[in-house]
């Protein structure tokens, strides 16, 4: 009888145990997935102003050197009507 009562008692240990393992486990696995959430948080935000710094540069860098308008390009219909007043005229 004593033998029974001894192998449950080292089987609820060894089960005990393995739960133990298991819960640090999954806590350290859940500090873990907390960190490399806030370093992404942190980094984005890093990025993010970054990002917002250079765009107001750029507007205050245009404002001062406005850029001077493009050439409108000839449509095709211009081009074609060109082409073919010269050919005519050959």
């Amino acid at each position: 009888m004593a033998e029974v009562s001894q192998n449950i008692m080292e089987k609820a240990e060894a089960r005990f145990m393995e739960k133990q393992k298991k819960t640090a486990e999954r806590n350290q696995a859940t500090a873990e997935y907390v960190s490399e959430a806030k370093a992404r948080t942190i980094k984005t935000a890093r990025l993010r102003a970054l990002r917002l710094a250079k765009e107001e540069a750029d507007r205050a860098a245009e404002a001062l050197n406005p850029v001077a308008p493009k050439k409108k390009r000839a449509s095709r219909a211009v081009k074609k009507a060109d082409v073919a007043s010269t050919e005519v005229k050959s």
